[in-house]
C-alpha cells in the first residue's frame, strides 16, 4: 500500500463484507430463480439474483455501480411485487421483506459506504438505504395493519324479520333428543336437528364482555408422558336436567353438575388401547340421552357412548352405572358381523343417534388407507332397553337387515359413517354422511355399490332402516372428500312463502349442498361441471362433479366464486422457501377443482382436510345465518405403484412399522399413495394467509354476507416458534361453533389457544378469551336457574399440534351484567 492512500478504516470493511453478502443472496437466488424458470416459471427472481450478485461485486470493489444497481433492483421488485398480488401484506412478505430489510442494513453502514464508493450523494444514498426500503416495509405493514381480509357487514334486517326456522320438531315419542329449549343441549349439536344453536338469549353482543369463568373442570384425562397414542380432546358435552355430560379421549363418561362443575360420577371402560393405538387420535365428539317411556328406577334415563375399541355403551345417567340388561352386560359388540379383528382398525368416535327407541350407531371410522380388505362400514340401531339389534343398514347387501349369515360378514369395505349423523323425529328418518370405500385414493376396483354411496348423504327410516333416498356429493371420488360435515336441518323458505323441510350438507370438497328432507330432492340447483380427466396410473375419472352454484363454496374465500390456485400464489416467509413452493407449483399436476391425484403429484383443492370439515355449520334459527369456519389449505397427492412402496417397505398400520412415515399402504391395490397439506420447507403453507374463515351467510339470499380470517398465529409459528401476534391471519381449523338466540357465534377450532366471540349479524368480534390449551372442540350452552352458560371442552388436538389439556370451562356473565340485560 502506497504511504499517501488512504487507511480502510471499519466501516468500509463492514460495508465490503456486506456487499460480499448481497452478492451471495444474489447468487442463491438466481439459482433457484433458474430452476423456476427451466419449468417454465417466473424469469424475475433469476434476473433479480443475477442483478444483486453484480450489484454486490461491484460494491465490494468499490464501482458506485453496483449500489445505484441495488437500488434499481429494490425499485424493479417493489414495482413487480405490486403487479403480481397487489396490496396484499401477506403474499408481500416474501417479495419485498428480504430486499426491505437488506437496503435498510446498509442505512448505517454509511461512513463506510461514502469511503469505499466516494464520492456519493448522501440523498442518493437516503433514497436507495432508506426511502425505497421504508417504502417495501410499508407496503407489508399497511395492509396487515388495515386487513382486507376482514369483512363485515352492517347490522341488517335479518333481526327484525320473523324466525327462519323452527327450534323444535314433534316427536311421537317424546324423545329427549328432538328438540331442546335454553335450559339443556340434548345431543351433540344442541338436538338431532344438530343446528349447534340454543334458544339461550341472556348473553348479547352488548354484554358479553362480562362473560367470567363460571367454573374449570379438569377430566385428568392426560396423555402420559411416554405415550405414543394420539389424544384429541373434540368433546361436546350434553347437558339434561342438572347435569352435565362429558366424555374423554379415552372414552371415560364424567357427570359434573351444571351450575358448579363438580364432579358427581365417573366411569371409566378400559378402552383396549391398541385400539387407541389404532385409530389415528384416540377421542371421543360426544354421548347420547335416552329416557325410556314411562320409566323409573335404574337406568330409566341413560347415556350412550361409543369406544374405539368397537364397543357401545349404556350408563345410568343418574348414578354412572352400567346398565346390566343392555347388550351383554352394558356393552354392544360393534365388531360382530363387521369382519374386524384387528384392534383399532374400526373406531368409531361419533355419538349415536337415539329416536324411535332405537339406538343408531354406525360401525364408525375405518382407517383410511390402510387395506382395501377392510371391515364393513355397516350401520345398526340397537333397542334402547336391550341392546337387541333392530336393523343393519349394508349399503353392499340391502337384503341382509339383521345379523349375518352363520360364517360370513357385512359386506366388506364399504363406506362408512365416521362422522356425526342428523335426525328428523317427526318424519322417523336418520340421515348418513358416508366416507369412502377402502382404498381413497385408488378408485378402479370399486364396486357399483362402492361407487354409488361413496361420499353420499343417506336417508334410512328409523324403525326398519330401509333406505328413502340417497345424494351422491362426489362422484368417483379420489381425493378423500368423505362427508365430515353433520347433516344441519332447517325449515328452508320458498319463493310462494311457504316453508320446506331441509337438510343443509357442508361438504370438504366446499360446496354446500341443500336438499328436501323427505326426499332428497335439491331445493338449491345442483349442476355437474366438467372437471379435469385422465390418470398417468390408469385408474377412470368421473367427466363431470356436482356443484351447487346458488349457495356460496368454500374452494378458497367463502363466496361463489371458485378460487383456482396460480403459481403467483406460492408463498413463504423468505423468497427462498417462496421460491420452492413456486418451483413445486410448476411441477405438480394442477387443473382447478378435482384434479386427479398422479404419479408426479398433484395438488388438491379444496384439499383432503376440506373445506368444512367435521365441525359442520351452525344456523342462527331465528335470523337465518349460516356460519361456516373452513380452511383454505391446498394439499398435495401422490400415488406410487406397489413395488415402490415394498421397495419403500410401507406397510399397513396393522401389519408392521412402515420403514418411511406419512404413506398410505392401500394395501390389496396397485397403488399406494400419500396425502399432506402443500408445505413450505419451513414448515407454512404453501399459499399466503389466510388459511382459515368464520363466514355469515344469510340463508334467505344465499349471499355471503360476513367473513374474516380466524385464528392467529400467536401459539404456533414458522417451524413451530410461536409468533405472539395477534394478526388475524387465519390458520387452519378443526371443530364447529355456537350460535346463540341472543346473536352471538362462539367458536375456538383455530391453531391458538383462544376462544371468540363473534357478533353473528356483522361478524365483529366482540369477546375474546385465552384458553389453556387447543380449543378443538365445538362450544355449547345451557341456562340454571335463570344465567346462561357457554362451555368448551378445552384440551388441544395431537395432530393438530395445539397444546393438550384437560380442561372443560363454563363462562357466564357476573351478576351486574345478567342485571342489565
Amino acid at each position: 500500500m502506497s504511504k499517501n492512500a488512504p487507511a480502510i478504516g471499519m466501516g468500509a470493511r463492514l460495508f465490503t463484507g456486506y456487499s460480499i453478502l448481497i452478492g451471495l443472496v444474489g447468487a442463491a437466488l438466481a439459482y433457484q430463480g433458474g430452476q423456476l424458470a427451466a419449468v417454465g416459471g417466473s424469469w424475475y427472481y433469476l434476473l433479480a439474483g443475477f442483478a444483486l450478485l453484480l450489484a454486490g461485486v461491484l460494491m465490494a470493489v468499490g464501482r458506485r455501480a453496483g449500489f445505484w444497481l441495488f437500488g434499481a433492483t429494490l425499485a424493479a421488485t417493489i414495482v413487480w411485487a405490486l403487479a403480481e398480488v397487489g396490496l396484499n401484506g401477506w403474499a408481500l412478505i416474501p417479495r419485498l421483506a428480504w430486499i426491505s430489510v437488506l437496503g435498510l442494513v446498509l442505512l448505517p453502514l454509511w461512513k463506510g459506504a461514502r469511503q469505499r464508493l466516494a464520492p456519493m450523494s448522501r440523498r442518493g444514498y437516503a433514497l436507495v438505504a432508506g426511502v425505497l426500503p421504508v417504502l417495501g416495509a410499508a407496503l407489508i405493514l399497511g395492509p396487515l395493519l388495515f386487513p382486507t381480509n376482514v369483512e363485515l357487514a352492517q347490522a341488517g334486517t335479518a333481526a327484525d324479520m320473523q324466525p327462519f326456522s323452527r327450534t323444535t320438531v314433534p316427536s311421537p315419542d317424546g324423545n329427549v333428543g328432538a328438540s331442546h329449549d335454553a335450559s339443556n343441549w340434548t345431543a351433540y349439536a344442541g338436538s338431532n336437528l344438530s343446528n349447534h344453536y340454543t334458544a339461550g338469549d341472556q348473553i348479547t353482543p352488548e354484554n358479553v364482555k362480562g362473560l367470567k369463568v363460571a367454573w374449570e373442570f379438569h377430566t385428568g384425562d392426560l396423555k402420559p408422558a411416554d405415550s405414543k397414542l394420539g389424544y384429541a380432546f373434540q368433546n361436546t358435552p350434553l347437558k339434561v336436567g342438572e347435569l352435565l355430560y362429558v366424555c374423554t379421549p379415552t372414552q371415560k363418561v364424567i357427570a359434573v353438575d351444571a351450575a358448579t362443575g363438580q364432579e358427581r360420577w365417573r366411569f371409566d371402560p378400559r378402552t383396549n388401547e391398541k385400539a387407541m393405538a389404532g385409530v389415528a387420535a384416540t377421542t371421543c365428539r360426544g354421548v347420547s340421552y335416552y329416557q325410556a317411556p314411562q320409566a323409573t328406577g335404574e337406568c330409566a334415563s341413560r347415556i350412550f357412548w361409543p369406544m374405539v375399541d368397537g364397543r357401545l355403551g349404556a350408563l345410568d345417567a343418574q348414578t354412572g352405572k352400567l346398565c346390566e340388561g343392555f347388550g351383554d352386560h352394558g356393552y354392544v359388540d360393534l365388531n360382530k358381523g363387521t369382519g374386524n379383528t384387528k384392534p383399532g382398525f374400526v373406531g368409531p368416535t361419533s355419538p349415536p343417534v337415539v329416536m324411535r327407541g332405537v339406538v343408531i350407531q354406525p360401525t364408525g371410522q375405518v382407517r383410511d388407507g390402510q387395506e382395501r380388505d377392510a371391515p364393513s362400514g355397516v350401520v345398526r340401531a340397537y333397542d334402547a332397553i336391550t341392546g337387541e339389534l333392530r336393523w343393519a343398514w349394508d349399503l353392499g347387501n340391502p337384503a341382509i337387515t339383521a345379523e349375518p349369515p352363520e360364517g360370513q360378514t357385512y359386506t366388506r369395505s364399504t363406506p362408512n359413517v365416521w362422522s356425526l349423523m342428523a335426525a328428523d323425529d317427526e318424519l322417523g328418518l336418520v340421515y348418513l354422511p358416508t366416507g369412502n370405500a377402502a382404498g381413497d385414493f385408488f378408485g378402479k376396483e370399486r364396486t357399483a355399490a362402492e361407487e354409488e354411496y361413496t361420499a353420499a348423504l343417506v336417508a334410512v327410516d328409523a324403525v326398519t332402516g330401509k333406505e328413502r333416498w340417497h345424494f351422491r356429493t362426489v362422484n368417483h371420488d379420489l381425493w378423500d372428500y368423505d362427508i365430515g360435515p353433520q347433516p344441519n336441518l332447517v325449515d328452508w323458505p320458498m319463493p310462494d312463502g311457504s316453508r320446506r323441510p331441509a337438510v343443509i350438507q357442508a361438504t370438504k370438497s366446499g360446496q354446500v349442498f341443500v336438499l328436501d328432507r323427505a326426499t332428497g330432492e335439491p331445493i338449491m340447483p345442483v349442476q355437474q361441471i366438467a372437471v379435469p380427466q385422465g390418470t398417468d396410473h390408469g385408474d377412470w375419472t368421473a367427466a363431470t362433479q356436482p356443484v351447487s352454484p346458488g349457495m356460496p363454496n368454500t374452494v378458497g374465500p367463502p363466496s361463489k366464486d371458485y378460487e383456482t390456485l396460480k403459481e403467483s400464489d406460492a408463498w413463504g416467509i423468505t423468497p427462498f422457501d417462496q421460491l420452492a413452493c413456486r418451483i413445486q407449483f410448476k411441477q405438480l399436476r394442477y387443473e382447478g377443482m378435482f384434479t386427479p391425484p398422479s404419479l408426479q403429484g398433484s395438488l388438491s383443492y379444496a384439499g383432503n382436510h376440506g373445506g368444512i370439515n367435521w365441525g359442520g355449520v351452525a344456523v342462527d334459527l331465528q335470523r337465518g345465518i349460516m356460519v361456516m369456519n373452513s380452511n383454505r389449505l391446498p394439499y398435495t397427492e401422490h400415488v406410487y405403484p406397489r413395488e415402490v412402496m415394498n421397495e419403500m417397505g410401507v406397510v399397513s398400520v396393522f401389519n408392521g412399522k412402515s420403514k418411511v412415515k406419512g404413506y398410505m399402504a392401500q394395501e390389496g391395490l396397485a397403488y399406494g399413495a400419500r396425502k399432506e397439506p402443500w408445505m413450505s420447507p419451513l414448515n407454512t403453507p404453501c399459499i399466503a394467509p389466510p388459511w382459515g374463515y368464520i363466514s355469515g351467510v344469510d340463508l334467505r339470499t344465499q349471499e355471503v354476507i360476513w367473513r374474516r380470517p380466524l385464528g392467529t398465529g400467536y401459539d404456533q409459528g414458522p417451524m413451530g416458534i410461536p409468533s405472539r401476534m395477534k394478526f388475524e391471519l387465519g390458520t387452519p381449523n378443526n371443530s364447529g361453533s355456537l350460535v346463540t338466540a341472543g346473536g352471538l357465534t362462539f367458536i375456538g377450532a383455530s391453531l391458538d389457544n383462544f376462544l371468540r366471540g363473534f357478533d353473528t349479524r356483522t361478524g365483529k368480534l366482540v369477546w375474546e378469551t385465552r384458553v389453556p390449551a387447543g380449543p378443538q372442540a365445538a362450544p355449547m350452552s345451557y341456562t340454571v336457574d335463570g344465567k346462561q352458560y357457554i362451555v368448551a371442552a378445552i384440551g388441544g388436538h395431537d395432530r393438530m399440534d395445539t397444546k393438550a389439556g384437560d380442561s372443560v370451562i363454563a363462562w357466564t356473565l357476573d351478576d351486574g351484567a345478567a342485571a342489565r340485560h
